[in-house]
């Protein structure tokens, strides 16, 4: 017993979570509703004191420990109390009922843009407009219904804020800390002959950079809403993860000692530094004990030293590039710490720190209000996804009230619970869900027809069975979560009215229509989820990559002027939102096998990075020439790719292709004049590393030109 109970204190599996949160939520709704319903005779406040914990404790799924969720949820009481006196107000006609249905389901549902943590709330807070939009229909109760859904949400945030608190686990600012740890401990290693990583130092900063990829950190720790923090956050991780691999691609020196004193050593010296103050920084909030600036003075000093060779002339190159990801790191983490307070100055060259977090000046309504809008069109999986939910409560709705559906309101529970991004999950949820409703029906029915009107049973079997279906339920599937549920829901009714065993028959008539509605709304909008839209997103991403790429090529000798990376900006966040869908899909074989979607995205994050570059001294006409050339080349294999990640809507290729022709022999990557400004080796670096992720598409996409042209070079 003891080991038990330590394992249900202490388990970071999916058992012990899920028996932590059973026992909150039944603690919660069961003091609720056992308090109103028999201490005070209030079985309206019950009902909805029930259903409160359950909506956003059950239904929900919100991330992160429990003083978080106690937190977020304190929050969103207002919103749902909102809910309930609007569907209080509208139930009362069937029309403005499906129309209410239409407009705030899609509106809740679209929130889950925000990120994740308003998705998980998403469902809990449907149900709470849904719960009050069925008989009876009674607007002259709506202060007893808050009464009850403020009692539920108050003490399910004490249960979740008191009761078998989670194990921490490491954050993402925790993981980012450790990564620019690692990156001065690389940083020190580098100073020290022969100025390379070990194999077992290289190994454990690709360890340090790989922990912070978004998808092998938890949703509650992933920093993906739109606020200034979390947007610095998500930067942070970036640059964290681009300094990691800049130090272990870091060209050694040419053979020959290194002058003492020269920009190089002390450049190096100065990251390190940068480094181990953004690790405090971000590990105990201390302040650095050095400012950027000497950093970013070397930086300038060394963009600026004419170089002979292309030897010297790409280590400066890399070096100029391993200071500016260690100047962005220790921006964003005090952006990140710190908020608004730590906006940059900084305004023009050489980092071009005001157009990188452009997002830290921006009031909070205003990010928002970006997030929203950029998801906002048929394009968005987000948008997708709150189309055909609130469209399937609507029609659910519309059939309850007109054809007099009894308990209709569990109709549109299965459509909220049941309903998936594809056709093919829906359809395989659905059958196992009605599968589990018809189990739990006969054994509800069985105990209603034994038991009769002995509420007193029903009483005493109500908790033990809630704790087992909660429990139970998020870890053996829909099925068993279904027939569980339908159990409890059975139990909580009895007591509340006078049933017999048809209640059940009820339950699983209503669970068909909704599932049927589900599947028929699934199939009429995007059926295949994510599927079709991640490979337009990513055709799209690297169309304005590849513009981007011309553009700041051409610009090449001169300032790029207003915000050319914008369209950029945005198609990388629509084909990432797309991805992390498509992930949760179970999807069938592609047409392509093997797409390395991920390389799109890294390519779409070194465009950004590298699009705009500082012009320390102005290039030379052959530098000039040979920079545009190569920049039309990674520009012509970026719309190739393209075209092969959306095959279906590329161009016709016996009709104009406006991508241009395929790269054909080796990139035309000159050597330059022997003369060649620094910024000439700076472009030509970032080039490489665009045609190294051309490799990566070309191998994932299979488009063999892209792949033979870049194996080539």
């Amino acid at each position: 017993m003891r080991a038990t109970l330590a394992e249900l204190r202490t388990g970071t599996g999916p058992l012990p979570a899920a028996a932590r949160r059973a026992v909150r939520v039944t603690l919660a709704a069961g003091l609720g509703f056992y308090g109103f319903l028999y201490g005070l005779d209030r079985p309206v406040e019950a009902t909805y004191a029930l259903f409160a914990a359950v909506a956003l404790a059950g239904l929900s799924r919100i991330p992160g420990d429990g003083h978080f969720r106690a937190r977020l949820i304190a929050r969103l009481l207002p919103a749902a109390c909102a809910l309930v006196a609007l569907g209080t107000w509208l139930s009362v006609r069937t029309w403005a009922a499906v129309a209410g249905m239409l407009a705030i389901g899609f509106c809740v549902a679209f929130c889950a843009a925000t990120g994740p943590r308003l998705a998980g709330a998403a469902p809990g807070l449907q149900l709470l407009y849904i719960l009050p939009s069925f008989p009876p229909y009674a607007p002259d109760t709506l202060g007893q219904r808050l009464t009850g859904t403020v009692a539920g949400v108050l003490l399910l945030i004490l249960a979740e804020a008191r009761v078998l608190p989670d194990p921490g686990v490491p954050g993402y600012r925790d993981l980012a800390a450790g990564a620019a740890a690692e990156a001065a401990r690389c940083a020190a290693a580098l100073e020290r002959p022969p100025h390379t990583l070990s194999g077992a130092e290289s190994a454990r900063a690709a360890q340090a950079a790989q922990a912070l990829r978004p998808s092998r950190v938890g949703e509650a720790q992933r920093p993906a809403g739109p606020g200034v923090r979390e947007r610095a956050l998500a930067h942070t991780g970036l640059a964290a993860r681009t300094l990691l691999a800049r130090l272990q691609s870091l060209p050694p020196p040419e053979p020959g000692p290194e002058a003492a004193g020269t920009a190089g050593p002390d450049l190096v010296r100065a990251v390190r530094e940068s480094a181990a103050g953004t690790a405090g920084l971000l590990g105990a909030g201390a302040a650095p004990a050095t400012d950027s600036a000497h950093l970013r003075n070397l930086q300038i000093s060394l963009a600026g030293t004419p170089v002979t060779g292309p030897g010297p002339g790409f280590r400066n190159a890399a070096l100029v590039e391993l200071a500016d990801a260690a100047l962005v790191l220790r921006r964003a983490a005090g952006i990140a710490v710190r908020g608004r307070a730590e906006a940059p100055e900084e305004t023009g060259p050489p980092n071009g720190q005001a157009d990188r977090f452009w997002y830290a000046g921006e009031g909070p309504l205003r990010l928002w209000w970006y997030r929203l809008a950029g998801n906002t069109g048929p394009r968005s999986v987000h948008f997708q996804n709150a189309v055909r939910i609130a469209a399937a409560l609507a029609v659910a709705r519309a059939v309850a009230g007109l054809d007099s559906l009894p308990h209709g309101f569990w109709a549109m529970l299965a459509v909220l619970s049941l309903t998936r991004t594809t056709a093919v999950q829906t359809r395989a949820t659905v059958r196992l869900a009605l599968t589990g409703t018809l189990l739990g029906a006969l054994a509800a029915g069985g105990v209603l027809a034994l038991a009769g009107q002995a509420s007193l049973l029903y009483a005493i079997v109500l908790p033990p069975l809630m704790l087992f279906a909660f429990c139970v339920g998020p870890v053996r599937g829909v099925g068993w979560a279904q027939a569980m549920f339908t159990l409890v829901i059975a139990m909580a009714f009895a007591q509340l009215a006078p049933v017999t065993w048809q209640l059940a028959e009820v339950r699983f008539l209503d669970v068909l229509v909704g599932s049927v509605i589900g599947m028929v709304c699934g199939l009429l909008a995007w059926p295949r989820g994510a599927h079709d839209e991640l490979g337009r997103a990513v055709a799209e991403l690297l169309h304005a990559a590849a513009d981007d790429v011309q553009a700041a090529t051409a610009a090449f000798g001169r300032a790029r002027e207003g915000e050319p990376d914008q369209r950029v900006r945005h198609a990388l966040a629509m084909a990432e939102s797309a991805f992390a869908q498509y992930q949760t899909e179970r999807q069938h074989p592609a047409a392509a096998p093997g797409e390395d979607w991920q390389a799109a995205m890294m390519t779409g994050h070194h465009v950004l990075w590298g699009g705009r570059r500082p012009l320390a001294a102005p290039p030379g006409p052959r530098e000039e020439a040979v920079v545009r050339e190569y920049g039309a080349w990674v520009a012509t294999g970026l719309r190739r790719a393209a075209a092969a990640a959306d095959p279906v809507h590329a161009p016709d290729s016996e009709g104009p292709a406006p991508c241009g022709p395929a790269p054909r022999g080796p990139a035309p990557r000159g050597p330059g004049p022997a003369d060649a400004q620094p910024v000439f080796y700076t472009a030509m670096a970032w080039l490489d590393s665009l045609t190294a992720d051309l490799a990566l598409l070309g191998r994932g996409t299979g488009s063999g030109a892209v792949a033979a042209a870049s194996e080539r070079t």
